[in-house]
């Protein structure tokens, strides 16, 4: 078993506010010693007259503690607390850092260098295909992608990720015990096996609606950047974006249709200063320690032949994307990102079941 574990996990159940918790922190570092400091030295710091004698240790729940530690000692399980070696450096740096994190899985992960994947929950077949090819292209460059375990972009970052045999890290809303949403049950089981899920609440915590937001900070704060696929205007992921700039983090974003709705938000982040995305080298102009996949500055990102042979392929009647692919040769993430090129300048437009070509 982690050592400290079970004095971390008291600290996480002592049912006191985290400025509290976090000044005994700061003056001892070590769990053991922060849990037998008495409260009432700390009143004025805390804001909170204690009675002498009070502790953390006093105010965690036995029972609680328990559960917890008999959970974490199942599988690849640990807790990590904020003034550990291996506690994640680029968390450690945003304003409010969890003091504790919950992780299943590969823990070495935090350590690495990564890029955050967001986007819509309800994403249009073009939107999911293109965060699951960029995550795929970074993962195999050897970064990690790190994303929220929701439905539509999230969930097709982490199948990018897990496809390219790389690695993903999942920031859960809840405790790790719980799945959200059930329908990413394969998918969590598959990145505690290949990746990690980690968590600043403890086992047993369900979905509460306010935990999301909260939670945005981690993803954008675990990572040297963040991309935004497909957003509403008002959307979660603007949440994280913003979270991202506030951290003084590099904020990615995709262009899309102008008559899309989930264009508003990545066009709000490019007019604000985001760096639009073509395609993965736009990224690695920007980080390029996120991976070696071979920023060649020389290669345009849509080169004159690969646009005639897209062209070609779209027909005057609705074209699928499957049909594009097999008559282009072109890869579906070229394909993605020239259409949305295409249908800015006119030449093709969406439609049900497809794209058709508007120009000779």
């Amino acid at each position: 078993m982690r050592k400290n574990l079970r004095a971390w996990v008291k600290i996480a159940r002592a049912r006191l506010p985290d400025v509290v918790k976090q000044a005994i922190l700061d003056r001892f570092p070590d769990p053991n010693d922060a849990l037998l400091v008495d409260l009432s030295e700390l009143s004025g710091t805390a804001r909170k007259a204690f009675a002498p004698g009070m502790t953390l240790e006093s105010h965690a729940d036995p029972a609680a503690v328990d559960k917890d530690c008999s959970w974490l000692g199942g599988g690849e399980r640990c807790v990590i607390g904020i003034s550990e070696a291996d506690y994640p450096a680029l968390l450690r740096q945003i304003s409010d850092p969890p003091l504790v994190l919950y992780t299943a899985g590969d823990h070495s992960l935090l350590a690495c260098h990564g890029l955050a994947i967001v986007g819509s929950r309800n994403p249009t077949p073009i939107g999911r295909e293109i965060a699951h090819g960029i995550a795929r292209q970074l993962s195999a460059g050897g970064a990690v992608v790190v994303s929220g375990l929701a439905t539509g972009i999230d969930g097709a970052a982490h199948y990018g990720a897990l496809e390219a045999r790389g690695s993903t890290v999942a920031v859960c809303a809840t405790g790790l015990d719980l799945v959200y949403p059930r329908c990413h049950t394969a998918l969590a089981d598959r990145i505690c096996r290949d990746g990690l899920l980690i968590s600043e609440y403890p086992p047993g915590t369900g979905v509460r609606r306010y935990h999301f937001p909260h939670r945005n900070r981690l993803i954008s704060g675990l990572t040297l950047g963040t991309l935004i696929v497909e957003a509403a205007s008002r959307s979660g992921s603007l949440i994280t974006a913003r979270l991202a700039a506030e951290q003084g983090r590099d904020v990615f974003a995709v262009p899309g249709s102008i008559h899309s709705p989930l264009s508003r938000g990545p066009h709000l982040l490019i007019r604000d200063g985001a760096r639009l995305v073509e395609s993965i080298n736009d990224i690695y102009a920007e980080l390029p320690s996120l991976g070696h996949a071979g920023l060649n500055e020389n290669r345009s990102p849509e080169p004159v032949i690969e646009r005639a042979l897209l062209l070609e392929a779209v027909d005057y009647v609705p074209t699928t994307l499957d049909q594009i692919i097999e008559r282009s040769g072109l890869t579906i993430t070229e394909i993605c990102a020239m259409l949305i090129h295409k249908e800015l300048l006119g030449e093709v437009r969406s439609c049900p079941g497809g794209y058709i070509r508007t120009v000779a």
